[in-house]
């Protein structure tokens, strides 16, 4: 399934649920569906910066290239909307990950429905994948020269 198709899937289950307070509930039960997040990788390293909660992300690399992530956050929605962004962003290449117009996220109110610091914290958790598939495609770069 391809970025687009993904967030296609996501607004699609997002439109069955009008009222925002299901909506959220939908959200956590995401967050809460997340596998575990090994206290090893709640290190500094991993703690993305600007979040009001605390949210950890961490990135491996599978051998056929894409980039697998892992995610926790102390805070229930904050933890699934990280659950959304990497049923979007997570098993992709740097370059797909690059090019990913996240779309889903306007068209499922999210924006609209967040105070301003978890606005914020959504940004630099998106930022920070979007840092981890630029380091991944400057690596492979370098090794091709």
């Amino acid at each position: 399934m391809t970025i687009d198709q993904t967030q296609n899937e996501i607004i699609e289950e997002f439109e069955g649920l009008t009222d925002w307070m299901d909506r959220y509930a939908y959200i956590i039960e995401l967050g809460n569906a997340l596998p575990e997040f090994p206290d090893e990788l709640k290190t500094p390293e991993n703690l993305i910066e600007g979040c009001q909660s605390r949210v950890w992300i961490a990135a491996d690399r599978r051998e056929s290239g894409e980039i697998h992530f892992r995610a926790d956050s102390d805070a229930l929605i904050v933890k699934g909307i990280v659950a959304l962004l990497l049923r979007v962003l997570s098993d992709r290449t740097p370059d797909e990950i690059l090019g990913a117009d996240l779309y889903f996220i306007d068209r499922i109110g999210l924006h609209d429905h967040l105070s301003p610091t978890r606005s914020n914290g959504l940004v630099s958790m998106a930022k920070q994948i979007h840092d981890y598939a630029r380091a991944y495609k400057m690596l492979d770069e370098s090794k091709s020269n």
